[in-house]
């Protein structure tokens, strides 16, 4: 984990935005990086469709974690 130093007004339309969609400041900030990492490696996407990746790959993740922890019961 590491410090980035943002703007004054980039903290601040964090600070509102996070309140408004019931997020931490750093969860808003996170989600934004993500959604802008996705839209500059996928610049045909909408909103929407970059949103829908972010879903799909939570749910991927979730599964993995799933298979992971039957697999490690079964072992023991």
């Amino acid at each position: 984990m590491g410090i980035v130093k943002i703007s004054e007004q980039m903290h601040e339309n964090l600070r509102l935005t996070s309140g408004a969609l019931s997020r931490s400041i750093n969860a808003q900030a996170e989600h934004w990086l993500r959604v802008g990492m996705l839209a500059e490696l996928n610049p045909k996407l909408c909103y929407g469709e970059i949103c829908q990746l972010l879903i799909q790959a939570e749910q991927q993740a979730a599964a993995e974690t799933s298979a992971f922890l039957a697999v490690s019961a079964a072992a023991a």
